[in-house]
């Protein structure tokens, strides 16, 4: 970079001062890029003058591994994309498979299923509402917002015995049946979300320093959003009332009765408070469905997808040799069948494409991750903007490296 003053001037010679640019490279391991991003600005003064991405540091070629495991194990997979979201990457795709074999999960695996899907999301937007205060600089509220997503993870592990590498669906359902004590667990803990929101609201909705950073902050419209592929809480945000769950109603989202909170302005004050409005909406699904909570399996009984019942493993010949190889090969799909199928996750459409060559394994597997298409339009929301307004602006898109890279 040039010197700020050259050595020797001519007397005639005038000084531009505040001409010269510099690039800033933003990321992958600032803590504030939320996730091993890239990002490159070019600076006059404070002034963003032109903004470029990079992805790619945590590739992992999961869409590749999946060709090599089985279509249980891929479950595992899945876990590793939204880390923040777990049980509804699982979630998605398992409906994925099921689609691909033409099985249904039974109805109390569908409501459980939308119960701790609901319980993911309120975690996830727990991450993405409690570090964009701390990046604004408004540390209180990420105290209390953290505190919901401890507990919150608190039920996944009560359930699932593992606090975010859940793997608890399966090819038509789930692993097992919720334990004694879960639904006065969740019942207890929604009073809690519906409190924290609206201490949230009050500390911040108001809040003039808080409005004067969030409000026209990294802004798009909505003819904008839908160019760049925004689905979930940032199309909502720029008030495009789009929900999968709403669309395209899977699981239990037809039998419950919510809102789709959208925004005006599609700036980081809006991308918030949508978010803080799902959480209700979450606690009304999960309160709904724990209603209507049917008793029954929570997996079919389809023997070419799912194990037999020990009792009669121990008993039958057929049913020791159908287990030995569900268990050592998984269950095989159709051959050449093709599918799509997509859920609401936590930062919008997580879809997967599956094509079947007639083994155990996918011939080909594609994510559709909300991510990518949200980290596209960085560029476009942060140019002509100040340097501190990038942070308040990732931190509001909620972009998680696991998906994006995948």
């Amino acid at each position: 970079m040039k010197h700020a003053f050259p050595r020797s001037v001519k007397s005639t010679e005038t000084l531009d001062l505040y001409s010269e640019r510099m690039i800033l490279n933003w990321g992958p391991n600032h803590p504030a890029t939320h996730g091993t991003l890239r990002v490159v600005l070019e600076l006059e003064g404070e002034s963003i003058i032109s903004c470029d991405t990079e992805i790619g540091y945590l590739h992992r070629g999961l869409e590749k591994l999946a060709e090599n495991w089985n279509y249980n194990q891929i479950v595992n997979i899945s876990d590793r994309l939204n880390y923040c979201s777990i049980f509804i990457n699982n979630v998605g795709w398992h409906l994925a498979c099921e689609n691909l074999f033409g099985i249904e999960a039974p109805p109390r695996a569908q409501y459980l299923r939308t119960i701790l899907s609901e319980v993911a999301r309120i975690a996830d937007h727990m991450v993405c509402l409690g570090p964009n205060c701390v990046d604004i600089g408004a540390l209180t509220p990420f105290w209390y917002v953290w505190d919901i997503r401890e507990q919150a993870y608190d039920i996944l592990e009560f359930v699932t015995g593992a606090r975010m590498t859940t793997a608890f669906t399966r090819v038509g359902g789930l692993a097992a049946d919720v334990p004694d004590g879960f639904e006065e667990k969740v019942r207890a803990f929604l009073p809690e979300v519906y409190s924290v929101m609206d201490e949230i609201d009050g500390l911040l909705a108001g809040n003039r320093i808080w409005n004067d950073r969030t409000r026209g902050v990294g802004a798009l419209t909505a003819e904008e959003a839908v160019s760049y592929g925004w689905t979930g809480p940032c199309l909502r945000a720029c008030g495009v009332p789009h929900d999968l769950r709403v669309a395209n109603p899977y699981l239990a989202y037809d039998e419950v009765q919510f809102d789709i909170p959208v925004g005006e302005n599609g700036d980081t004050y809006d991308r918030f408070f949508v978010r803080v409005e799902e959480c209700r909406q979450s606690a009304r699904i999960i309160e709904q469905a724990l209603d209507k909570l049917p008793k029954g399996p929570v997996i079919t009984k389809d023997k070419h997808a799912v194990l037999p019942e020990k009792e009669h493993v121990y008993n039958e010949m057929e049913s020791l040799i159908h287990h030995f190889e569900i268990v050592m090969f998984g269950p095989k799909a159709p051959d050449g069948a093709v599918c799509y199928e997509a859920v609401e996750g936590a930062n919008g459409e997580l879809g997967f494409t599956i094509a079947s060559n007639g083994t155990n394994k996918p011939y080909r597997m594609h994510v559709r991750a909300p991510c990518y298409y949200v980290f596209a339009a960085l560029p476009r929301l942060v140019t002509g903007r100040m340097l501190a307004d990038v942070p308040a602006t990732v931190a509001s898109l909620n972009i998680i490296a696991g998906e994006l890279d995948r």
